[in-house]
């Protein structure tokens, strides 16, 4: 069920915790992203949430934005050890070795496709027909298309993307609509 918050409208249940939640729920959730930069940010920053709070992420975006070029693949793709140790001291980021190690992979996987083709490969996974869920109880963790974009991401090179986090990068980006039948922005 979506709740009414301060504002007297209703959003999904999640997007009322913080300010922070408010503004990205009702700006940015769930919006179509068409571009292999944008795509890629959320799929690196999907893939930081992985195990932690999606607040922590929000509150660090801007930082994120700074430590890794603006998610400029090319500039990341040349990351050499220099950058890994000065993303490991970064307090403004997480500093996950994984994680870091996966965005600076996923940057150089990125390069190696054509323009377009990773937008191209990730709308290819589009639930635009599904009907519009009533309770957050029927947004699923993922489902056979989230396991079938993991899948294909891995083939292309791509590391640290599960089905729950391409999912999430689904839901992120529009390529899902999972905003309850009755909130403001579905």
């Amino acid at each position: 069920m979506t709740v009414v918050g301060a504002d007297g409208l209703q959003r999904c249940s999640w997007a009322t915790a913080a300010p922070e939640y408010v503004e990205y729920h009702d700006t940015e959730w769930g919006k179509p992203i068409r571009n292999d930069v944008g795509l890629f940010e959320r799929m690196t920053l999907e893939g930081f949430q992985s195990g932690l709070s999606w607040i922590t992420i929000l509150r660090k975006r801007e930082n994120f934005r700074t430590a890794f070029a603006r998610f400029d693949p090319a500039v990341i793709a040349a990351y050499g050890q220099d950058d890994f140790d000065r993303l490991m001291g970064d307090p403004g980021i997480v500093r996950n070795r994984a994680k870091i190690n996966a965005t600076i992979t996923n940057a150089r996987a990125l390069l190696e496709l054509d323009e377009g083709e990773l937008t191209d490969l990730l709308w290819s996974f589009s639930l635009e027909d599904r009907p519009a869920p009533k309770t957050g109880a029927e947004v699923p963790a993922t489902t056979p298309e989230s396991v079938a974009m993991s899948k294909a991401l891995k083939k292309k090179g791509f590391v640290f993307i599960g089905p729950t986090t391409s999912y999430a990068l689904m839901q992120a980006t529009g390529i899902v609509n999972d905003h309850l039948a009755t909130c403001i922005a579905r």
